[in-house]
């Protein structure tokens, strides 16, 4: 059996869904009414370093946000800039309100890029964020096998802390301040 991360997920699992959205906190705001899920701990503008998209170097300015119900995480992703990236492409085929990828947690980084990239899935999205000690993530690209992305987020303490904060916030919430930004 897998440790079981601070924020309820066995190590190696998938840790978060995402969607994409055309508007982050009317989003946040009909997930709560509907789904009961919230609050929503809203990223704007995510700072990551090395941004590739299929290899090449990107400047997507995207926002996110994230809830959770039970020990699964929500991510809510919306694009700020016109961009060649990997969540356009998905938003063509589905629409906006799609699904978009798996996060699966990881402290095998790089076996676990290769794992993929040898049954055939090529990086899509790739970067590295500051914040949390240049932690790596990287988006390969199985939507024909899965129907979606597979997210691969590297987790050191900080990573965890960060999910396990954002989990904290939910248990025994009152439904109130649905929207939370970094202080």
């Amino acid at each position: 059996m897998s440790r079981i991360l601070s924020f309820g997920q066995p190590l190696g699992s998938i840790m978060q869904t995402a969607y994409v959205v055309d508007d982050l906190e009317a989003a946040a705001h009909h997930w709560t009414k509907t789904l009961g899920i919230g609050p929503w701990f809203l990223l704007e503008h995510f700072e990551a370093d090395n941004k590739t998209y299929y290899g090449a170097p990107t400047d997507i300015d995207l926002s996110v946000a994230l809830a959770y119900s039970g020990s699964m995480c929500y991510e809510l992703v919306f694009v700020h800039n016109d961009v060649p990236n990997v969540y356009a492409d998905v938003v063509r085929e589905k629409g906006y309100g799609c699904f978009h990828h798996w996060a699966l947690s990881t402290e095998n980084f790089d076996e676990d890029v290769e794992r993929l990239k040898k049954q055939g899935h090529e990086m899509a999205f790739y970067g590295e964020v500051k914040p949390v000690g240049g932690k790596r993530f990287a988006y390969m690209d199985t939507r024909k096998t899965n129907g979606g992305m597979i997210e691969l987020i590297e987790l050191n303490a900080d990573v965890e802390g960060l999910f396990a904060m954002v989990k904290d916030m939910s248990v025994n919430w009152d439904g109130k301040n649905i929207i939370r930004r970094p202080e």
